[in-house]
C-alpha cells in the first residue's frame, strides 16, 4: 500500500508540472515515465513481460496525452520502417551481457540521431530504438538491464534534449505534432521526416560501435 500511495503521489507531481514552465528535474522525471509507458507497450506487443516498480499506475492527464501521442507515432514511425526499430541489438552486434555495454550502445545511438539538431521526429525515435533494445533485452532474460536503460534515456534527456523542451514549454509541445483525431489517418508533418529519417538511422546502427 506504501507503494502504491508514493507511486500515486508521484505520478501527480509529474502531472502538476504541465501546468507551469517545467524545470530540468521534472523534464528528465516525465521523460522517464514516458520511457517506461513505450518500453512497457512495446512489451506488451511481443508478449514480453516486465516489472517496473514506478509503474504502479498508468499515467493520467497531460502526461497520459502526451505518451498517448509518442505511441501513436511510434507507431507510424515503426510502420514504416519496422526492421530499424526490431533486433536491434542485433544490428548492433551488441552483447546482452553488460549494462554498461548496452547503455553506452544507446548513448552513443542517441548522440549520432541528435547530431544534426533536435526535431520531435528524432525524440520519437530515441524511444523507439530504446524500446527495441529493452524488448532484446528481455528476451534474452536480462530484465535489470531495461530500467539501465530508462535511466539512461532520462540523463540523455538532462545533457541534451532539456533546455530544447524548456524553450518550448516541455513535453506537452508534441501534442502540436498531431492535427488529425482520427486514429486511422496519418496526417500529421513528421510523418515525411519520419521517413527519411528511418533511413539515416538504419545507416547510423552499422556505423556506430562497428568493434562490439
Amino acid at each position: 500500500m506504501e507503494v502504491l500511495r508514493r507511486s500515486s503521489v508521484f505520478a501527480a507531481e509529474i502531472m502538476d508540472v504541465f501546468d507551469r514552465s517545467p524545470t530540468d528535474k521534472e523534464l528528465v522525471a516525465q521523460a522517464k515515465a514516458l520511457g517506461r509507458e513505450f518500453v512497457h507497450s512495446r512489451l506488451l506487443r511481443a508478449g514480453l513481460a516486465w516489472s517496473a516498480p514506478e509503474r504502479a499506475a498508468p499515467p493520467g492527464g497531460r502526461l497520459a496525452e502526451v505518451c498517448a501521442v509518442l505511441l501513436r507515432l511510434g507507431d507510424e514511425l515503426e510502420l514504416i520502417r519496422p526492421s530499424v526499430y526490431r533486433n536491434v541489438a542485433r544490428q548492433l552486434n551488441l552483447s546482452l551481457q553488460s549494462e554498461t555495454v548496452v547503455t553506452d550502445a544507446f548513448l552513443a545511438v542517441a548522440t549520432h540521431i541528435f547530431s544534426a539538431g533536435i526535431t520531435w521526429g528524432k525524440v520519437v525515435s530515441l524511444y523507439a530504438v530504446a524500446a527495441g533494445l529493452a524488448v532484446d533485452c528481455v528476451r534474452q532474460a536480462q530484465p535489470a538491464i531495461v530500467h539501465a536503460l530508462v535511466d539512461c534515456l532520462g540523463e540523455f534527456v538532462r545533457k541534451a534534449l532539456a533546455p530544447w523542451l524548456r524553450r518550448r514549454g516541455g513535453w506537452t509541445d508534441v501534442l502540436k505534432c498531431v492535427v488529425s483525431t482520427d486514429p486511422g489517418l496519418r496526417s500529421h508533418w513528421l510523418v515525411a521526416a519520419l521517413c527519411s529519417f528511418g533511413r539515416f538511422l538504419k545507416a547510423a546502427f552499422f556505423l556506430l560501435l562497428p568493434e562490439r
